[in-house]
């Protein structure tokens, strides 16, 4: 290997193009490919990133999946060194030691574990599979905080017609990630795979959720014959999508060839939502979720995310899961799943800590999170903080958006006795079938509502983490911005210190503290924001609902210092025409975060600069300065520059997109804040 031929990109973007050119004729089932070197692989491979620079080392902690039909086993060989070597004694080369870790049928899963070391320079590791196919990916420099890529929504709904959507923005992830910015990690935020299909299963849980008689419903034992249908459909659905990018839905089928190519060149960390088990999974009421039909669709559902998104048998891998220094696990068991909760920490890089909250394995219709839970997840976040000063960000990964207008009212008129006489028909099968779900009779867009933080149900315990967050935050000089996906378009929540507005008395003493908020974001420990992004793949929601979401929002104040509102980023569409709502765009997208350390070079990203909120291509001179909403960010010397990319047209297959990007500057100092959520 010449010095020419690593500098060189192992997978073109030219390659990868043809790739996504040839995935635009589906086909009726699901692809296998050939055996590579001899050996029948059917998912992978799959990079997934578990820990970096932990216990004040430099050290950097991934792993390779491969799952494999028969019983030859798979090699994976590697170089590794920096991107761009001074000699070609810099790369090292060897292979990597391989786990079989599950066995399912004909079936085995196995893990290659990367345990290296970062150095003074970016690195590359070159590795190939059974000395035939090839992928690389970025280590960051020791001192160099990870480029981040944050989804959701990874494919589409039952019903979708999918036919329209030719582009991919997996093709967008992946050209910006040779062409302009080499990305360390990519974050799924919930719904990495659409299982809703589960309803069609088994005809024996086909015939239960028609089952008209609650009592017969809530007796039905689960039986080996509806448990094996379970098992048999998530790891043919996880095969068909993870290792081809294959889906089939009612209407309509997609090849999204690229997803598994992202998977194998960008290591992944994941947190799951309720499409990765069935829509709505835990917002049902008790005396449904509490089903063996609905525990065992909950329980089979977690062992295939654990296996192919966690790249753990938490049943029998003691090492990867109870003893893994990333995981922190739930008190006890969920009420449904029978299992713990797991959510992640872990650092993305030097001064980026990540809290990847799990919001599903105890999730209730009343509760999302345990107390319990919670007072495990703020000590380790405390700990972490204390030994490693350096975290100057902590990134929080919700499945849903937590600001985000409210539609308490909506909820009370789906569940009020007004329309209690359509229930009963609808759910009898006598009127509009689709307006109540096949699973409790409640109206179908209500266990949405319920799975929203804002939502009647949750709000105490939404306000409580927000509370927690701006104490953790405050006290220990760290900016917590909040990643969310869920709803389907994009959104910029904002929590900041409240701006007191038509004082007559203390005029002056009030004006100097306006000035402040709104010239110093780096010195305001309430500035918290909630970069919402989805979907990379699911269609959007039509206009009306953005329209509405519009009108709902506005200024709330969280408590006496606190305002909340949405930020008015979406000030030009994405053919440059000026926007009426700028606050919730409805078309696909994805978003990164970039550190101002890895793009001080570039003109305008320098520390000093400010930056108003909006495209990447520039705002219109007359919509600069509107309201006090309209805040603009000066970059500190520890800002992230977060990017939502939005696709211009789903119907053309080059897939481009426009940049809306806000500085995310990192907090001054440290404070102590009084009467945290409470209201005057």
């Amino acid at each position: 290997m010449s010095l020419q031929d690593w500098i060189q990109d192992v997978q073109p973007i030219s390659k990868i193009y043809e790739i996504l050119e040839a995935s635009k004729n589906v086909p009726d089932e699901c692809p296998v490919n050939d055996p590579l070197g001899g050996v029948d692989i059917r998912c992978g491979p799959i990079l997934r990133l578990i820990g970096t620079l932990e216990d004040n080392t430099d050290n950097y902690r991934a792993s390779i999946m491969l799952v494999v039909k028969g019983s030859e086993i798979p090699k994976v060989s590697y170089v590794q060194g920096p991107v761009i070597p001074d000699s070609l004694d810099e790369l090292a080369k060897g292979e990597y030691k391989h786990q079989v870790f599950s066995t399912v049928g004909d079936y085995k899963f196995y893990r290659f574990l990367i345990d290296t070391k970062l150095i003074a320079k970016e690195q590359k590791i070159r590795y190939t599979v059974n000395d035939v196919l090839s992928y690389e990916f970025f280590l960051p420099a020791a001192s160099q905080p990870m480029n981040i890529v944050s989804y959701s929504c990874n494919g589409f709904s039952l019903s979708t017609q999918t036919e329209t959507y030719k582009s991919s923005l997996w093709y967008d992830v992946l050209n910006r990630h040779h062409s302009s910015q080499r990305y360390h990690v990519m974050l799924g935020g919930g719904d990495q795979i659409y299982c809703d299909a589960i309803k069609n299963a088994s005809k024996v849980f086909h015939d239960w959720l028609e089952e008209k008689n609650p009592v017969k419903k809530h007796h039905q034992k689960l039986t080996k014959e509806i448990s094996d249908s379970f098992h048999d459909f998530y790891i043919n659905q996880y095969m068909k999508w993870y290792g081809q990018g294959f889906w089939k839905g009612t209407n309509g089928k997609i090849l999204e060839a690229l997803f598994p190519v992202a998977m194998a060149t960008i290591p992944s960390i994941n947190i799951y939502d309720d499409h990765d088990i069935i829509d709505g999974y835990g917002s049902y009421r008790d005396s449904t979720m509490s089903t063996e039909i609905f525990k065992g669709v909950g329980n089979i559902a977690y062992q295939y995310y654990m296996l192919f998104q966690q790249q753990v048998n938490y049943k029998d891998d003691d090492e990867a899961y109870l003893k893994d220094p990333s995981w922190i696990l739930g008190s006890k068991p969920g009420p449904y799943m029978g299992e713990k909760s797991h959510s992640i920490f872990t650092k993305l890089g030097k001064g980026i800590g990540f809290l990847g909250l799990d919001c599903r394995t105890e999730r209730k219709l009343k509760t999302i999170v345990t107390k319990e839970t919670y007072e495990l997840v703020f000590k380790r976040l405390q700990a972490e903080v204390k030994k490693d000063p350096s975290i100057k960000h902590l990134l929080v990964l919700l499945g849903v958006p937590i600001a985000y207008p409210r539609l308490v009212w909506l909820e009370w008129l789906l569940n009020s006795v007004i329309l209690a006489p359509a229930r009963t028909l609808a759910q009898k099968g006598i009127i509009a079938k689709g307006l109540v779900n096949e699973f409790d009779g409640s109206v179908e867009v209500l266990d949405d509502l319920n799975d929203h933080w804002c939502s009647k149900h949750h709000k105490k315990e939404r306000n409580n983490l927000i509370g927690k967050l701006q104490e953790f935050g405050s006290k220990n000089g760290v900016r917590v911005t909040i990643l969310s996906g869920d709803v389907h378009l994009a959104a910029v929540g904002r929590f900041k210190t409240k701006m007191h507005l038509n004082h007559f008395f203390n005029k002056e003493k009030y004006q100097e503290h306006n000035d402040a908020v709104k010239s110093k974001p780096e010195e305001d420990p309430r500035l918290m924001f909630n970069v919402i992004s989805s979907a990379i793949v699911n269609a959007p929601p039509p206009d009306a609902m953005a329209g509405l979401l519009n009108k709902r929002s506005g200024i709330h104040h969280f408590d006496h210092n606190t305002d909340e509102d949405m930020v008015p980023i979406f000030t030009k569409d994405v053919d440059g025409s000026i926007r009426s709502n700028k606050e919730f765009l409805n078309k696909r997208n994805w978003a990164d975060l970039i550190s101002i350390h890895n793009i001080q070079d570039k003109e305008g990203y320098k520390v000093g600069d400010e930056r108003l909120p909006g495209p990447v291509t520039g705002i219109p001179e007359g919509l600069k300065i509107r309201d006090e909403r309209d805040l603009s960010y000066r970059i500190s010397e520890n800002s992230l520059i977060a990017t939502i990319h939005v696709e211009k047209n789903h119907e053309d297959i080059k897939s481009e997109t426009l940049g809306y990007e806000i500085a995310i500057p990192g907090l001054s100092g440290k404070y102590q804040l009084e009467n945290i959520g409470l209201r005057a």
